[in-house]
């Protein structure tokens, strides 16, 4: 039996694939979820083979809930996404269905599913669409949706204070705490705004305005001391970085 959960905050979308799903005796739908916070915590439950997604919704969206997850089930997207996305969709989903969704683009889709027998997470290709999806935006990152036990926590970016590599992760530092993401600096080097934050050593990106002063530090490397007392290592690279960003 295949397990399915239906995730839109629309409830006439829910509905439809509701509908269609009773045409398949074989799929045993766990039930419905109308943001990203509830779907997160129930796929985390229940362990569901599929999902249907929605990209857009409000809290955080289907792309952020994803992220949030350890073991990611098969997804078929539900959205009215641009056609960047969709590219990045027919590489690396199991299906996408642009709304309003008809039966006969319905069954195209969960035969598919059913020919790939795609019954286990498929980290990998959900992963590079994230990264896919991420790297293609024009707008620079504002949040970042971290979890941290069985709490969901949205961190805007004004609120970070550095950023460090932790093995896999990325640990975001804040005022309030410190949380791991499951990101490279090289995201976090790339969809930061340049203007805000300046990698300045592979183990670190830093907030401009944070940066109190710089010390030498052993041959061609400083250290950054921020506002907060805290020392960061700047490598040679890093401390011509700052420079550009400074103009100096």
């Amino acid at each position: 039996m295949i397990r399915a959960l239906v995730i839109d905050d629309e409830p006439l979308a829910r509905s439809i694939i509701l509908d269609y799903l009773e045409e398949y005796p074989q799929v045993d739908v766990l039930g419905e979820c109308g943001d990203g916070f509830e779907a997160a915590k129930t796929i985390m439950t229940q362990q569901p083979d599929l999902i249907f997604l929605d990209v857009q919704m409000p809290k955080i969206n289907g792309f952020e809930m994803l992220e949030l997850l350890d073991q990611r089930p098969a997804v078929i997207f539900t959205t009215a996404f641009d056609e960047y996305a969709i590219r990045a969709f027919e590489q690396h989903a199991v299906d996408y269905l642009l709304k309003p969704i008809s039966k006969l683009r319905f069954d195209k889709a969960m035969q598919k599913y059913l020919a790939q027998k795609q019954l286990q997470p498929d980290n990998k290709n959900t992963q590079n669409l994230l990264e896919d999806v991420t790297s293609n935006t024009s707008s620079r990152l504002e949040r970042v949706v971290v979890k941290t036990g069985n709490t969901i926590k949205i961190i805007p970016v004004d609120d970070i204070l550095y950023l460090e590599a932790d093995d896999d992760y990325v640990k975001i530092h804040t005022e309030n705490g410190s949380y791991l993401k499951n990101k490279t600096m090289a995201y976090f080097e790339r969809e930061l705004d340049s203007k805000q934050f300046v990698r300045l050593h592979r183990s670190y990106i830093v907030r401009i305005d944070l940066i109190a002063r710089l010390e030498p530090y052993e041959k061609d490397s400083h250290i950054a001391i921020l506002t907060n007392g805290t020392r960061i290592n700047v490598s040679k690279t890093g401390y011509s970085k700052l420079k550009a960003v400074l103009g100096i």
